[in-house]
């Protein structure tokens, strides 16, 4: 018969002596572990469970070490199984988490009612619900769906991913005594877009954790309801990182910049200390709002976050910053001063460059990367196109092309389709450029078209920029400034029967002329969101020019 474990308390773990209080970085672990292996503590059981324990749970991104580390003790005892699960649930990698369970099985190693959760939150983060399931019933068989600790997470984990009406029926048979169980409950509601059904679940709740709060502010946030999540923000009888974090995002997502930053000012005054999630989400309003003064402020505020260092999302999103608010010297200084870089980084300052016309550097710094052995990846190859189009390298230009593909098995998407067409139109290489759309391997959407009708235009060649417009036309009808770049080229060319012509198919299909805007700066605007925003295909800027 199997026993059960009745105590539900959360495993309290035993206290750490000084030396493993104090092992807080990577260098002193390694030092702590080297001493280990010398004076022959690496076989004492309490010191492996410690080195377990700390670089799996205490040392920031320690987990890969803690994997290193496990894989060397022959008999790792259940808690070091279970230090594992957990600290792999928790990971960028929570896969590991299955993988470890998995190994446990086939050694036989016998679960306790802590296993099972770490391996459930694992599945909950990779919505893996067929693997979810098969650990419920796992859990069943083990005798442990009663035990709260399991049980809270099973609520959790259906809730989440796997059957909401499972969720539901462990809810109400006994987990309404629990408010982590109501939390989990809301939490499900709240992530699969059922906000009413959430907000029900959250006002029956005897007694409301912060968990709660978050996840419904949250859900709000994430929704645009603003005005919803700042009534429940201003509700909250206490708030943490993740409260203010979820306002200040929501604002950022809805476009209301001066509010994040006021909510921004207001948690300082308060007192609480913002995180990277925080200055993140505070850059990307700086970024998207063009607020250089306001940018500057928060760098200054995030190199006092880091103890005047910077991490590689808040570089990556500070370069980006400075280079989109025009300021490319400043991106410049953020990209040296960081003292570690991945191949985003260097995409983030070559797009940058690119976007603002320093290609002959832009392509420098592509070379620069390639030279230190950093694999590009396809956005770099973006970068590195749009600054030889700008530079006119059209040879240049069409071996990156080909080194893509062949060298990088990077195979070339719309994106980098449109970097060439752009590259060939600019460099009046008309006839190549529509050849080259024609063999295309994929089907070319209506940016590349007018990316061409836009070429012709500039090159004054009133028959292929017919066929252009005529494939922009079966693609999206309505669109005035196709129309009226086809226009403009027949009158540069003094066939005004062929503008004329145009006006009239405009007349006869009811398309309209927009407010006028300049018509080059319009397209180039167009094709660069189109090329650096993987936003793009779907919100393209579409402010046509007119006949001027």
């Amino acid at each position: 018969m199997i026993r059960r474990q009745t105590n539900d308390k959360i495993p309290n773990y035993h206290q750490r002596s000084n030396l493993w209080r104090e092992c807080t970085t990577f260098r002193k672990l390694r030092q702590i572990h080297a001493s280990m292996i010398i004076n022959g503590f690496n076989t004492n059981r309490f010191n492996l469970r410690e080195l377990i324990y700390v670089s799996a749970l205490v040392i920031p991104s320690g987990i890969s070490y803690a994997h290193q580390v496990f894989d060397q003790i022959t008999q790792p005892d259940l808690f070091m199984w279970n230090t594992m699960l957990r600290g792999s649930a928790q990971s960028p990698n929570p896969s590991k988490a299955v993988s470890l369970f998995t190994q446990m099985e086939k050694r036989d190693i016998w679960p306790d009612r802590y296993t099972f959760p770490f391996v459930l939150k694992a599945c909950t983060k990779l919505c893996w619900d067929h693997v979810g399931c098969a650990v419920h019933g796992k859990i069943m068989k083990h005798g442990f769906e009663e035990n709260t600790f399991a049980r809270n997470t099973l609520i959790y984990f259906h809730a989440n991913v796997g059957d909401i009406d499972i969720a539901s029926a462990l809810f109400d048979s006994s987990g309404k005594t629990q408010v982590v169980a109501w939390s989990a409950l809301t939490a499900g509601y709240a992530r699969r877009g059922k906000l009413d059904m959430a907000r029900k679940v959250f006002d029956e709740m005897p007694e409301k954790d912060l968990i709660s709060w978050n996840v419904m502010i949250t859900g709000y946030a994430k929704r645009g309801e603003m005005e919803s999540a700042r009534v429940l923000f201003d509700q909250v009888p206490k708030r943490d990182i993740v409260t203010w974090n979820a306002m200040i995002a929501g604002y950022v997502n809805c476009g209301l910049y001066a509010q994040a930053l006021e909510m921004f000012d207001e948690m300082q005054s308060l007192g609480e200390q913002p995180d990277e999630v925080t200055m993140l989400s505070l850059v990307t309003a700086c970024t998207d709002s063009g607020d250089l003064d306001i940018g500057e402020k928060i760098h200054r505020a995030v190199l006092d976050l880091g103890g005047g260092e910077l991490s590689i999302l808040l570089g990556n999103a500070l370069i980006d910053m400075y280079a989109k608010c025009g300021n490319i010297d400043k991106a410049f200084k953020v990209f040296h001063s960081m003292k570690e870089k991945v191949v985003t980084t260097w995409n983030s300052i070559i797009g940058g460059l690119a976007f603002h016309g320093h290609s002959e550097e832009a392509i420098r710094i592509f070379n620069d990367m390639c030279r230190l052995k950093l694999k590009p990846n396809d956005i770099s190859f973006v970068g590195v196109l749009v600054a030889c189009s700008h530079a006119g390298r059209v040879e240049e230009g069409r071996e990156y092309f080909r080194l893509m593909r062949e060298k990088y098995n990077i195979e070339p998407n719309v994106r980098h389709y449109g970097c060439m067409v752009d590259l060939l139109g600019r460099a009046g290489l008309l006839k190549e450029a529509f050849e080259f759309v024609d063999k295309m391997e994929i089907k070319p959407n209506a940016i590349i078209w007018r990316t061409l009708l836009g070429s012709c235009r500039i090159h004054n060649d009133v028959e292929l920029g017919r066929r252009a417009n005529e494939e922009l036309v079966k693609l999206r009808w309505g669109e005035s400034g196709d129309y009226v770049l086809l226009s403009n080229i027949y009158a540069s060319q003094g066939e005004w029967v062929g503008a004329q012509s145009v006006r009239k198919v405009m007349d006869d299909k009811g398309v309209r002329k927009e407010a006028a805007s300049s018509l080059v700066d319009t397209d180039e605007d167009t094709l660069m969101h189109f090329l650096f925003d993987s936003k793009s295909q779907s919100k393209v800027n579409k402010k046509p020019g007119l006949i001027r």
